[in-house]
Order: structure tokens, then C-alpha cells, then sequence
């Protein structure tokens, strides 16, 4: 049993850079490896891939982040945990035997973790919606995947089978960082003020760059160095809890105070109250040190007993996104675009479009912030109109109907661009801890 381990974070979304990851595994000195690629709508997706291809409906880009990782990872004795199967690991877990074995890497062991498809599980006389309070059974026959926000324990199982490489489905973000500390301390999953110092680790790693500095540069007040070489972090933590977070020397980015602590509160509504299917994690205690130059500790988290329930995200079809733009620029560009804007909402009545909901931007303008209307005056600015449909064939008339602006609207427009996509909605329910089981299916790698 060791008295300390090192974690790299491989990724914090599913189409992040592979560079860095690789830097971490050559020269981090790194025990595990960690990637984190899975996001509420991403697994709906790859379960959308999944019923067209029985093969698919892993990440996407699993096989270039192998090709490059696996080799260093054996050669350094690192072991990766990965999300990256999303709606089929046993699928991930096969082309990855298939990778290993092209790359002449023999005698890996190679786990697929699953059981987090509680569709089946679904009961839609009795269950609500966290969100809107609407009974599920309203959208019954839309409903695409429901995944629970699983554990540590399916991990622990494949880690105690000697697992290499461990790729999941939907688990808890933190929970990808905290089972090898339970593992590798032998952590107990009821001691609860250690389980939420682990979850700390995992919520500061879990985004990857975000805590070097990529989400907290703003190019003014918060200069963060070398961004185009930013760098991915290190944990590197203790048995009794304790543990600091760095990076690579020579890579970009930094590690300090302000950094973790705008980490911290990323996505975290009460930090007292941090819920977790392994632990109810308590930050508000927390302390930040500055051990030297990016190296901060991180004290003071803890943790109390489990609510007994899993939160599921349920994705199902929602209609279509109609999403189109022109651009005007030089004298005028506001109001042509302004103008723009109102012969489109008079195309809609002539042509008795049926849309359920619809916005209409000045992008540099009032997109994000709608007070700003009348108090800029750019020499450019780009129309953007997005609307919800219940049909593709209306989300189509819509986009067409910008498109010809070009010679039906004010003068100069330019640069359309026009997509019309399927809605993919998430909303949450919670169900009972006790009935989602993991399971672990062993795969190797022989020449």
C-alpha cells in the first residue's frame, strides 16, 4: 500500500487536446491518469451512435487518444481511468484491446465498467422531472438514454482485478479521481470526512485546464503565461487526505490560490453540500496554500453520510434548432441589421412558419447582454436568428428564409450560415442508490 499517489488529468471534455496528456505521462511521474470526457448531452449522443452502430457510442475520439497515450503509459507504468465509453464501454474496451495489440502492447488488462443504463429503470407513473416537475411519462416515447451518476465501485472492482485501463460509462466526474486514492490507501467507503477530501481533488482536476489557468484568464486583469502551451495538472495526494495540486515545469499556464479556488466553485450550487453518489462533500472549509511557485495545497474538505439516491440525466428528442446568420458591416450595420431582423419576423407571419420558440440577436451587440443595445455602435455586427421547431421541414423554412436576405434585405449582407439540428433535451430525476449495480468485464490484450 503506498503513502502517496500522483493523478494527472488527461481531459476535462470529450474533444480536448491529446498533447498535453501526453507530456503528463512522459513526465509527471504519474501513477494514474485520468480522463474526464463525458458531458450530460454527450452520453445522449453516443447513445443516438449506439442504435445506429452496435459497435459505437464511445467517445469519439478514444482511438487518437490511445494511439498516443498507451505506449507511454506502459512504459511508465501509469494506469488510465477514462469515461471515454460513455454509452458502450464493452465497445470501447474492445477496439481498445484492438489498439493495443496493433501498437505490440501485450498483457494489458483492459476493464469495461457499466451498468449506469438504468432505462429500463425508468418508471413513468411515478417519477418527476428535478427541473420542470413534469411527470417523465410526458416525454415517454422521446426519451433517448437515462444514465445514472454512478460511483466509485465498479472502478474499485476493476482495480482489484489488476485493471489496466478502466473505461466507464456515466460516472460521477469526482468519482474517476477518488477510486484509485480509496484503492490505493484502502480507504473505507464509509469514512466520509476522507471521501470528501478525494472528492475535492477530483472536482479541482476534473475540468483539466481550468485549473492551470484556462477558464480564469481574461486577457486583462487575470494574465495567465503561455496559454498556447497551457499545461494540464497534477494531484498529488496523501493518505491521510492531504494533497497539492501542480503542473509540468516547462508547460504553460499556472497554479495558484486564485486558480483553485474559482475552480472549486465551478458548478457547485452549496458548497457545503456537495452531492455525490460516494459522499456528500463539505468544502466550505477549505484552505489554500502556497507550498512555492504552482504548487498549492489543499486542506480543510470533509464529507458526511450518502443520500441514499443517484441523479439520472435523461436525454430525449425535443423537436429542432433552427440556427441561421447574416453579417453587415460598415455604416449603418446596426440598423440594416435591426431592419433585417423585422422582415424576417414578417416572413414568418406571410409564410405561417410554426415555431414554438424563437430569438433574435445582434451578435456584438445584444446576444449576451441585452441592455447594450443602445449603448454601442459597431462597425460590423452579425444577425442571428434561432428558433425551436417541432419539424425539421419548418426549422428548414426558417433558415431559408435568411439565407435570402441576401438580395431580399438591406444592403450588404454577407456570410450566411444556416444549420438546422436535432434537440437533444436533459433534464434530471433521482433513483434509488440500491438499484443501480456496476459491472466489470475484463478484456487483455494478447499477441
Amino acid at each position: 500500500m503506498k503513502n502517496k499517489i500522483r493523478i494527472g488529468s488527461g481531459a476535462g471534455y470529450s474533444g480536448d487536446r491529446i498533447d498535453p496528456a501526453v507530456e503528463l505521462i512522459k513526465k509527471g511521474n504519474l501513477d494514474y491518469i485520468v480522463f474526464e470526457c463525458l458531458a450530460e448531452r454527450t452520453i445522449a449522443l453516443a447513445q443516438l451512435q449506439k442504435m445506429q452502430n452496435s459497435t459505437l457510442g464511445y467517445d469519439p475520439l478514444l482511438e487518437e487518444r490511445m494511439k498516443a497515450c498507451l505506449p507511454d503509459c506502459v512504459s511508465n507504468n501509469v494506469k488510465l481511468i477514462s469515461n471515454m465509453g460513455a454509452a458502450n464501454p464493452i465497445a470501447a474496451a474492445k477496439k481498445t484491446v484492438e489498439i493495443a495489440q496493433n501498437l505490440g502492447l501485450s498483457n494489458l488488462k483492459i476493464a469495461a465498467v457499466f451498468g449506469d443504463d438504468v432505462k429500463s429503470m425508468l418508471d413513468f407513473e411515478s417519477q418527476t422531472f428535478l427541473e420542470s416537475g413534469d411527470s417523465i411519462a410526458v416525454v415517454e416515447e422521446q426519451i433517448i438514454s437515462a444514465n445514472a451518476y454512478v460511483g466509485v465501485e465498479g472502478i474499485l472492482t476493476a482495480l482489484k482485478e489488476g485493471a489496466d485501463i478502466i473505461l466507464t460509462g456515466r460516472v460521477a466526474d469526482p468519482a474517476l479521481f477518488l477510486a484509485p486514492i480509496i484503492h490505493e490507501f484502502g480507504w473505507t467507503l464509509d469514512d466520509y470526512p476522507l471521501l470528501g477530501k478525494g472528492t475535492a481533488l477530483g472536482h479541482l482536476m476534473e475540468c483539466a485546464a481550468q485549473v492551470c489557468g484556462g477558464y480564469f484568464a481574461d486577457g486583462a486583469l487575470k494574465q495567465v503565461p503561455n496559454l498556447g502551451n497551457l499545461g494540464f495538472p497534477i494531484a498529488e495526494i496523501n493518505e491521510d487526505g492531504s494533497f497539492f495540486i501542480t503542473k509540468l515545469d516547462d508547460a504553460g499556464g499556472m497554479v495558484t490560490q486564485a486558480t483553485c479556488k474559482e475552480q472549486l466553485l465551478y458548478e457547485v450550487h452549496d458548497p457545503t453540500t456537495y452531492l455525490t453518489p460516494n459522499v456528500v462533500a463539505d468544502f466550505s472549509n477549505i484552505s489554500l496554500k502556497e507550498l512555492e511557485k504552482d504548487k498549492i495545497e489543499v486542506l480543510g474538505a470533509s464529507g458526511q453520510s450518502l443520500t441514499g439516491k443517484l441523479k439520472v440525466s435523461v436525454g430525449y428528442h425535443d423537436g429542432f434548432m433552427a440556427d441561421a446568420q447574416i453579417s453587415y458591416g460598415g455604416s449603418y450595420a446596426v440598423e440594416r441589421g435591426k431592419l433585417a431582423i423585422e422582415i424576417i419576423k414578417e416572413r414568418i407571419k406571410i409564410n405561417k412558419i410554426e415555431i414554438e420558440d424563437i430569438l433574435f440577436d445582434l451578435i456584438g451587440v445584444n446576444s449576451l447582454f441585452k441592455s447594450n443595445g443602445e449603448q454601442t455602435n459597431p462597425a460590423e455586427v452579425r444577425v442571428r436568428v434561432a428558433a425551436k421547431t417541432a419539424t425539421k421541414e419548418e426549422a428548414t423554412r426558417l433558415v431559408n428564409e435568411v439565407e435570402t436576405l441576401y438580395t431580399n434585405g438591406p444592403a450588404a449582407g454577407g456570410g450566411v450560415s444556416k444549420s438546422v439540428t436535432e434537440i437533444i433535451a436533459i433534464q434530471s430525476i433521482l433513483l434509488d442508490k440500491n438499484k443501480v449495480i456496476p459491472q466489470v468485464e475484463i478484456f487483455k490484450s494478447n499477441l
